[in-house]
């Protein structure tokens, strides 16, 4: 038997238990690495609010340490304010090392954990983190061209330290993402987010070595236009008027761009979009950035999203995004009023 490790499994939510994951198999010049669930991304920008559920101080001092080094380089922040509604709330139970990934954790009750550490170093804080802003395994990419042995891996991660059963042995390991479900880069075989495991799991003998910090395409990748670009990166502020739409452009597939408005006083007031590109829209705030209030998709005109709410004074964030989060792009226009 293989010298096996301790293994993180990422949590899903049920909506993703019926993803559609087909199986490919690529030569070892297919290899890419560092992928991204498309829709689990927080806004660009965004202070995540972090709680220690239990654990001891030298524990909650080697996350805060270590977890930081992922916003050197993302255009996020964490805040270890310690509030209830914290987005990413640290437990340190013997139930292994798990996250939910990015915003899967605003759909999990605020006395649950969405992060655990059942052991815990450098490599597994940062792993984790990089669960908690939206990255996946990598050898779950699409294109990763892993030739498992399935009987190998599952024989050895049913049996102590991890005792799998066979569906989360799948989930963790043997599944791919479907294409339209991720972004992605090249292969690195330094990346934090890639465990290592040996060559009886695959047919062909290839395996990985264990990473213990960040890659430098770790870093590059989490900072790209897709994911967290631009620590100082712009953010359009809408006036609310109803004269005259914002012109934008969605000018790469997976891009979401982010507006922001001020509701002076209280009322009604109107989102909504103009154009022939269809489009999906979300509504965060006030003063929040990971609190959402409401998203639509064809509720304008034509593909045009269109949310009409009842809001307190505040800054609120819209984030925009098209409907095909693999290929599509086109201009828009984006307004926001009052309407009484």
């Amino acid at each position: 038997m293989s010298d096996i490790k301790k293994i993180c499994y990422d949590k899903i939510l049920p909506r993703d238990l019926k993803r559609a994951i087909p199986f490919m198999s690529f030569g070892p010049a297919g290899r890419t690495r560092a992928i991204a669930p498309i829709g689990k991304m927080w806004i660009n920008g965004s202070t995540l609010g972090i709680r220690f559920m239990g654990g001891t101080a030298d524990q909650h001092n080697i996350v805060k340490q270590f977890a930081p080094k992922w916003t050197q380089h993302a255009n996020l922040t964490f805040d270890f304010n310690a509030r209830p509604d914290a987005d990413i709330r640290v437990a340190f139970a013997d139930d292994g090392a798990w996250s939910y990934v990015g915003t899967d954790a605003k759909s999990i009750s605020v006395n649950q954990p969405t992060m655990n550490f059942g052991w815990l170093d450098e490599a597994v804080v940062l792993h984790e983190f990089g669960h908690a802003i939206g990255l996946a395994h990598e050898h779950q990419n699409p294109e990763g061209g892993i030739q498992w042995n399935e009987a190998a891996v599952i024989r050895d991660l049913s049996r102590p330290p991890n005792n799998w059963d066979e569906a989360t042995i799948r989930h963790n390991v043997l599944n791919k993402y479907a294409h339209d479900q991720i972004n992605g880069t090249e292969f690195d075989a330094e990346s934090i987010m890639l465990y290592s495991f040996p060559a009886e799991w695959t047919v062909d003998g290839f395996h990985t070595e264990p990473n213990t910090t960040l890659s430098d395409m770790d870093k590059s990748f989490i900072a790209s236009a897709v994911m967290y670009p631009g620590k100082a990166s712009s953010v359009v502020e809408l006036p609310v008027t109803e004269i005259e739409a914002y012109e934008a452009t969605i000018g790469q597939p997976g891009e979401e761009d982010l507006f922001t408005f001020t509701a002076r006083s209280i009322g009604t007031y109107t989102m909504v979009t103009e154009g022939q590109t269809d489009l999906v829209m979300k509504l965060f705030g006030p003063d929040n950035q990971t609190q959402l209030v409401a998203e639509d998709d064809d509720g304008g005109r034509g593909y045009n999203p269109r949310i009409v709410a009842d809001l307190a004074p505040g800054k609120y964030y819209l984030q925009v995004r098209h409907y095909n989060r693999s290929s599509g792009t086109g201009p828009y226009g984006i307004k926001v009023y009052k309407s009484y």
